[in-house]
């Protein structure tokens, strides 16, 4: 007899959204082909079902999405700021409507479980249009002194672990500051974007202020060796970052590159173990842990180790991993087979080198791309799973005596993006905080985001930062 509190199915509704059999470049406020004719098609990693045929942007297209920016850079810029903040307000609502019907799409296009798409992602995109909006008239109070001016056309690349959430940290303050933007999304992630392309024509907004691409990374290096181009935002992998960083060295584009992650989570020994451990399963299997500040490295004081292990471990097998679509999943599908395949073979590095893997005892569905929550004892500084990005949902588990030793074994890798503290000493969070090289450090919690924060990292993490009041300064003449 089933228990009567055994989870029942309960799937959000397809119905909610209408995914078009094929979609166009959106460029001057109009979809169109690209000009080879050239299309892709973008696939559900839940199911390898395919969605919607989607036109393939090239150079031309790029110069062309270029020039319209360009033409309408002009106008958009003259218009006083609380004219232009009336339309990101516009969007903010638009999206606010639309929010089941965006979460749905992006659930189905990303692979991610409809509660974060739903529940994170969509509030946090409508909040940060909001939030910028309220500063499209207030520029000259940013601190940057009087008058500040936009650069002009921003070319911006975005990835596929939050397609929406990150266009609306790149467009929403481009255009409150004046900004015109061409934006090409992921090859994997196309839809969202496109969408949002919709969104902007149901706002009003002029045309050609934002241009969408969907395309693969040609298109990305064509816009950002682009002459006309004045800025460049990235967000994606080190390797591709440093390749923009060389193509841009030598010219006047202003750049900011948000790049990889190897986020290091501390739990002290005096750390509320359950609080830490759910915190520890928010850091790293949240979107399946593809997530650049995800806490992939865990570092546990040796007199609590065993018991946030048997915990951590208790937790994890409670957690759901299937349909995205499903309200109760917490585990949804890796983004594509290509990450799938970088997964495995990391995770078959980390067992060949002598770390000691476990995996949460689930079934994985017969079609899509999975990966079952995974976590590596008995790792060290050399251990391959220790100092790479694998960027899905594997926890690397090492120990510290003092707060010294976990300091530097957290600076210990080639990323500063994020990290996390558990402790019940304010004293010790400042103390250690203060000396973690991360961009942001969080303090017992992890993945908690706020348009009004400023988000970025150092060494090999990227440069800049996006959100807040310092998101501005990347894109005005200061």
């Amino acid at each position: 007899m089933a228990s009567a509190f055994e989870y029942a199915p309960a799937p959000e509704s397809r119905s909610v959204v209408d995914i078009a059999p094929s979609y166009g470049l959106f460029i001057d406020g109009e979809f169109t082909e690209a000009a080879d004719g050239k299309v892709f098609k973008t696939v559900s990693p839940s199911s390898e079902e395919v969605l919607s045929e989607v036109a393939r942007a090239g150079a031309e297209d790029v110069d062309r999405a270029v020039k319209a920016a360009r033409g309408a850079f002009g106008k958009w810029s003259a218009l006083p700021g609380s004219e232009r903040a009336k339309y990101l307000f516009r969007i903010a609502r638009i999206i606010q409507e639309r929010s089941r019907e965006l979460a749905v799409l992006e659930t189905l296009d990303n692979g991610k479980p409809i509660r974060e798409t739903r529940d994170a992602d969509l509030p946090l995109v409508a909040a940060h249009f909001f939030y910028y909006a309220g500063w499209a008239d207030k520029l000259d109070h940013a601190g940057y002194g009087a008058n500040p001016r936009p650069l002009g056309v921003a070319g911006q690349i975005i990835p596929w672990n939050f397609p929406l959430l990150m266009l609306a940290w790149k467009i929403a303050p481009a255009l409150a500051t004046g900004n015109t933007v061409v934006l090409k999304p992921a090859e994997t992630t196309p839809l969202s974007a496109l969408f949002f392309a919709d969104i902007c024509r149901q706002a009003g907004l002029p045309r050609g202020v934002v241009n969408i691409l969907t395309g693969y990374g040609d298109a990305g290096r064509a816009l950002v060796e682009h002459g006309d181009v004045n800025k460049v935002a990235f967000t994606g992998s080190t390797a591709v970052g440093k390749a923009i960083a060389r193509s841009i060295a030598g010219t006047d584009k202003k750049a900011t590159l948000e790049l990889g992650g190897k986020g290091a989570n501390i739990v002290f020994d005096d750390a509320p173990i359950d609080q830490a451990v759910e915190g520890i399963v928010t850091g790293i299997f949240f979107n399946q842990g593809q997530v650049c500040c995800a806490g992939s490295r865990l570092l546990v004081q040796e007199s609590v180790q065993d018991e946030v292990l048997d915990a951590l471990k208790r937790r994890l097998t409670t957690l759901r991993l299937g349909d995205p679509l499903d309200k109760n999943t917490d585990i949804g599908a890796i983004n594509s087979a290509e990450q799938l395949s970088r997964i495995t073979a990391l995770v078959e590095t980390g067992e060949a080198e002598g770390a000691e893997r476990w995996s949460a005892p689930c079934e994985l569905p017969s079609s899509g791309y999975w990966f079952p929550p995974t976590l590596f004892t008995h790792v060290t500084q050399a251990h391959t799973v220790a100092r790479d990005e694998i960027f899905g949902p594997v926890l690397s588990v090492l120990s510290f005596r003092t707060p010294d030793e976990a300091v530097a074994k957290a600076n210990n890798s080639q990323y500063g993006l994020s990290a996390g503290i558990w402790t019940e000493k304010g004293s010790r969070i400042l103390a250690v905080a203060n000396k973690l090289r991360a961009g942001v450090v969080w303090a017992n919690t992890f993945n908690k985001f706020d348009p009004t924060s400023p988000f970025g990292g150092y060494k090999e993490s990227g440069f800049g930062r996006e959100g807040g009041r310092h998101g501005l300064e990347a894109y005005l003449d200061v």
